[in-house]
């Protein structure tokens, strides 16, 4: 049962050099029925799942790779692109092959992004793009049940986990319901701001999907024009069943998705 290491070095998603790097161990079964390249894959997978290596660390290249381990190019090359169509890997021109986080799985439940990705570790941040009051048009007035033409607070944000983009949330709150300042926003989670103010969540209607990335959506979301999209549309109610915000988000594919529990029917 030989043993390699393969090394890694910190930096920030974008970075164009390794810093000092830190080992990995790998045990790879060449007697196992299992295909080495698919152990590597599964041990590099477990690895970032854990942190290390840290989101923004480059690999070795393949060479490298595959002298210390004592594989053939082709065998870590294959490991590699495994993890690439993941979304845990993605090969950089100019910088290498580099590690971006673990896919955020998000199960199906009245809880706002935010708060699911800090539970699961992933460092939220936001950027708000968008803040202003503006009358409803037809599609948010039915969906918050109010005259067209009402004033809505219009949000719109972009959430991102260790610095890169995960989704474009826009929402539409009735004028009025909270304080929606932006330095809050970009600060906490909108469903936390409205549980501060008072505001209990109690149901919602929520419908997913998915479509292509226009060129705007994708340049926001740091993915290539036409890329695939997860849609999210959503309407909160309280416990007193009135609408509290319609909500339009769009997810990265590659790094994003929705969990479901099905339960049989008696």
């Amino acid at each position: 049962m030989p043993r390699g290491r393969t090394r890694q070095a910190a930096g920030s998603p974008r970075a164009t050099t390794a810093v000092p790097p830190a080992d990995l161990d790998f045990t790879l079964d060449r007697n196992s029925p299992v295909p080495l390249y698919y152990q590597l894959a599964q041990q590099l997978e477990a690895a970032i799942q854990r942190g290390t290596p840290a989101a923004g660390s480059l690999l070795g290249n393949e060479v490298e790779l595959a002298g210390r381990l004592g594989l053939s190019r082709p065998t870590v090359r294959q490991a590699i692109q495994t993890l690439v169509d993941k979304g845990l890997l993605v090969r950089r021109r100019g910088v290498g092959t580099q590690v971006v986080h673990s896919q955020v799985k998000r199960p199906l439940e009245l809880t706002s992004l935010y708060d699911d990705l800090e539970s699961a570790g992933q460092r939220p941040t936001t950027l708000v793009l968008h803040n202003a009051v503006e009358p409803a048009d037809a599609e948010v007035a039915a969906a918050l049940g109010i005259a067209e033409g009402g004033g809505v607070h219009r949000l719109e944000r972009l959430r991102l986990t260790h610095g890169r983009p995960v989704a474009v949330l826009r929402n539409h709150i009735p004028e009025g319901l909270l304080d929606l300042d932006t330095a809050r926003l970009e600060s906490t989670g909108l469903y936390r701001m409205m549980r501060a103010a008072g505001i209990t969540l109690h149901s919602a209607r929520q419908s997913v999907g998915a479509r292509s990335a226009g060129a705007g959506e994708a340049e926001r979301l740091d993915e290539p024009a036409g890329a695939a999209l997860l849609t999210m549309r959503r309407t909160a109610y309280d416990d007193t069943g009135r609408a509290v915000e319609y909500g339009t988000h769009i997810y990265r594919a590659s790094g994003y998705a929705f969990e479901f529990q099905l339960l049989v029917r008696p």
